[in-house]
């Protein structure tokens, strides 16, 4: 199969204007979506029974850090039959199609498709009326032709090598290839990676949007059965034999910078 010799022109002309477009749309989208973010302060319920899960969380995997009555009072607190905090709050469940008549779940899902399928799609579209017909690089390894249909958009040559790309599918590759430079420019929690934005508005169509609020009493009922069969072991239990032992073993002797003295 003979080899091809682009113009050096195409470089200028339609590589580098298809780089900068993609990367210009993508600070501009992330912009945008920064005016148009709803930012819903958290209800001080839910931060309450969310921060409780927490501390039992730590409580579990931190229990021989503390002294036993330490473990035991906290444990009350969180787990006593009468009086404990997962036995006391009671939380109804909630409604999963409660979100299907929220109006801001509507207009969130609406403003996902504004800044990100819609602009995709006339951008996309104007690449492909704009810049149609154009080889614009080829990639340093041989492909099979089931890669042509995906590298090869817009370009009906049978007897085209699968390994060069057509101006088409190089705006789709700069779209899933910029999010690195993305994150070095906006920071890695930024609105421009369009893949991640697309992957969140299908989550949200998929039902994501009307899974509604997590169930507390089921979480509640789960942690507090976690919690109840953990016993404390003191972990910290005669550290400083250990430690003494361990500079002897060692042959540097353990020095208190506090009290001068070496043991």
């Amino acid at each position: 199969m003979a080899e091809l010799l682009l113009d050096p022109d195409i470089r200028m002309w339609v590589i580098l204007p298809i780089v900068l477009i993609t990367l210009m749309f993508g600070l501009v989208r992330h912009h945008i979506t920064i005016l148009l973010k709803n930012d819903k302060a958290p209800e001080m319920e839910q931060l309450k029974d969310t921060q409780a899960l927490l501390r039992s969380k730590h409580l579990r995997d931190n229990a021989g850090c503390i002294p036993k009555e330490s473990f035991l009072m906290r444990k009350h607190f969180f787990n006593d039959q009468e009086v404990g905090y997962f036995k006391t709050e009671k939380r109804a469940a909630s409604n999963p199609l409660s979100a299907m008549g929220d109006p801001n779940t509507a207009f969130d899902m609406m403003k996902g498709t504004l800044t990100n399928v819609l602009p995709m799609i006339a951008i996309g579209g104007w690449i492909n009326w704009t810049f149609s017909g154009f080889i614009t690089t080829k990639v340093p390894f041989p492909l099979t032709l089931r890669f042509k249909g995906m590298l090869q958009r817009g370009i009906e040559l049978r007897t085209l090598s699968a390994s060069w790309v057509s101006s088409v599918s190089w705006y789709f590759l700069n779209v899933f290839g910029l999010r690195s430079i993305y994150s070095l420019i906006l920071g890695a929690d930024n609105a421009a990676d369009q893949t991640r934005q697309m992957a969140q508005q299908m989550a949200m169509q998929g039902g994501g949007a009307m899974a509604g609020k997590q169930n507390m009493g089921q979480l509640f009922k789960s942690e507090w059965e976690a919690l109840q069969v953990v016993q404390h072991t003191d972990s910290l239990a005669r550290i400083e034999d250990e430690l003494i032992s361990q500079s002897f073993l060692s042959g540097v002797p353990f020095t208190d910078p506090k009290l001068k003295k070496v043991f």
